[in-house]
């Protein structure tokens, strides 16, 4: 129901008056209570396409959607694609054993040649950092080589700069033995010619240790992320819970905020964090917060929270772990010009999926919390296991990985995932 040309705008003004009136009160509280509309654009067939596509999506200013497939592709160990405005897909390139497998989320410099990490694969089979050009021409920049020699391995994915060094985190390696006897993680900088830079190494206990998600860099070059772990010794003891931590040009690391999962704070940020124009950092954590217990073994179900230059935390939402209403798990967050935060929750909402099939849900910048859409599985998909990308209309765009075509077998499960896109607000929960 997209338009009502009678009782909309001014009209409801002009025409008399308490008949109208009241249809004009109750078209408002109707749409607001509407569904929104969903798309599926494409619908991942299995090798030689992909499958299993669970990343953020990257749109660019002609309307064409960028991603990687975890699976499928010709030698089954995943797929850069692009999307066309239309609806037609390519496969860009189907990565090859070796060579970097199961590859992340991509990013784009201005000539359109796409830079990621994958996994696994490279050199020493610890993951690696790659591009892939327009004609579909890969090259492997980086590989991982572990723990061995302070070198981290299996990367968080990649950010540029202006002059083309990439920045990124691994979740492990670094110092043999801390945190869980696999190093604590690193963060590194690429050049252009592949040289990469350790830029600091997480050493665990206050200092934190396996940084989670995305990093973000600021005008001055100043890197911002998470860690899953470290931080606080009281709290998961002796593990800890995680920072949000800062790190400056000369390889000062300063830790922003310390999760302690006391008073209503979060448990365990995965998600990487996102920055706004004012500096303040956005993440989310799987665990804490004021909802009840997910599990036995969990404490609350999760936040999404807000750091502010200073460091001072702000819980935006705790998740109830009842309804849609549950974490983003590892899935990223993103902003909008208006200070909205979307993400996606893997389970949840509809039970068609056993624990549910997860759902696309928005905080506005006061913490109110919307679900956007709860997916059905089948042939609309399920499982949306990464964050969504919003383009400047406010259209957001997905993944879901299972679902679509049913023919597909997908790691035993039916459909081989999804990209999506959503076109308007649904309803407040309640």
């Amino acid at each position: 129901m997209d338009s009502f040309p009678f009782f909309t705008g001014r009209r409801c003004t002009r025409v008399s008056r308490q008949i109208l009136l009241v249809a004009c009160i109750a078209l408002s509280m109707m749409l607001s209570a509407q569904t929104q509309t969903f798309t599926v654009l494409y619908s991942f067939a299995g090798p030689p396409d992909g499958k299993a596509p669970d990343s953020t999506l990257l749109l660019d200013g002609a309307g064409n959607i960028y991603g990687v497939s975890y699976g499928g592709g010709a030698s089954y160990e995943g797929t850069a694609f692009k999307l066309s405005s239309s609806g037609k897909e390519t496969v860009l390139y189907s990565f090859l054993s070796g060579y970097g497998n199961r590859p992340d989320s991509v990013i784009q410099d201005a000539k359109g040649t796409l830079y990621g990490t994958t996994t696994y694969g490279g050199s020493y089979g610890q993951g690696a950092v790659f591009k892939v050009d327009q004609k579909g021409n890969e090259t492997v920049l980086y590989s991982f080589r572990g723990a061995a020699k302070s070198y981290g391995f299996n990367p968080n994915g990649v950010i540029l700069d202006e002059q083309g060094n990439l920045y990124g985190t691994t979740v492990t390696g670094g110092q043999a033995g801390g945190c869980f006897g696999g190093g604590c993680g690193i963060v590194f900088r690429l050049d252009p010619a592949g040289k990469e830079t350790v830029l600091y190494t997480f050493k665990g206990g206050t200092d934190g240790g396996y940084p989670s998600g995305p990093i973000v860099r600021d005008a001055a070059g100043n890197l911002y992320g998470e860690t899953a772990y470290g931080g606080d010794p009281n709290c998961y003891s002796p593990h800890g819970c995680g920072t949000v931590f800062k790190l400056d040009p000369a390889g000062k690391k300063t830790v922003l905020h310390i999760f302690t999962g006391t008073g209503g704070d979060g448990e365990h940020p995965w998600s990487g964090v996102v920055r706004d124009n004012n500096g303040n950092l956005y993440g989310a954590t799987v665990e804490g917060g004021t909802g009840p217990n997910c599990t036995s073994a969990e404490n609350g179900c999760g936040t999404i929270y807000k750091v502010d230059k200073s460091g001072k935390e702000t819980i935006l939402h705790s998740f109830t772990g009842s309804g849609a209403d549950f974490p983003p798990i590892y899935a990223a967050l993103a902003l909008d010009e208006k200070g909205n935060i979307y993400g996606t929750t893997p389970e949840g909402g509809n039970q068609n999926c056993g624990s549910g099939c997860g759902a696309v849900f928005m905080l506005d910048p006061t913490g109110k919390d919307t679900i956007l859409h709860e997916f059905s599985g089948g042939t609309e998909g399920a499982t949306p296991g990464a964050g969504v990308s919003v383009d400047s209309a406010g259209n957001i765009y997905g993944t879901t990985g299972v679902g679509g075509d049913l023919s597909c077998n997908n790691f035993n499960e039916a459909g081989c995932g999804t990209v999506f896109k959503i076109t308007r607000q649904a309803h407040t929960r309640r």
